[in-house]
């Protein structure tokens, strides 16, 4: 891995927070949200990361002993984001305007809290991947200034 490769490996990892950090606004967002029916209340979503791999040393590597596990991360890719299945909360509130003929209304399946946990974890592996990339540009900056 070079020291170049830093940047694309840290930046996938911003770019993949800043996803997280936009499904976990959303979810937020709609907490309070409540519906008349299961299908159409909102279900709060969680994106799919996934880990991007290289060959470290390329096809150099074959006569290694330790050749299938010569590989090192490219970086994080968002594969998707999907809907949480958990179940919805239903509520007796035959007053509400969105109550149904029964007189219940559906809350989404968000925890508020966890969100919030979820909101700083995504906040501080955001700062982290800024630091990381810093670090590196310093280390590329200093390596420059050796041959004087």
């Amino acid at each position: 891995m070079s020291l170049s490769s830093i940047f694309s490996i840290a930046g996938s990892g911003m770019s993949a927070q800043n996803t997280r950090l936009n499904t976990i606004s959303s979810n937020i967002a709609n907490a309070e949200t409540v519906s008349s029916s299961l299908d159409t209340t909102y279900r709060a979503r969680h994106p799919v990361f996934a880990t991007v791999f290289q060959d470290s040393l390329g096809d150099g590597n074959r006569g290694s002993l330790f050749a299938d596990q010569d590989q090192s991360g490219a970086g994080v890719e968002v594969l998707g984001v999907v809907e949480d299945q958990s179940t919805l909360t239903p509520r007796y509130e035959p007053n509400h305007p969105a109550a149904n003929a029964e007189g219940y209304v559906y809350y989404p399946n968000v925890n508020v809290v966890e969100e919030m946990a979820d909101m700083i974890s995504a906040s501080r592996s955001f700062q982290t991947n800024v630091e990381m990339m810093n670090t590196a540009k310093q280390m590329m900056q200093k390596v420059l200034t050796l041959g004087q």
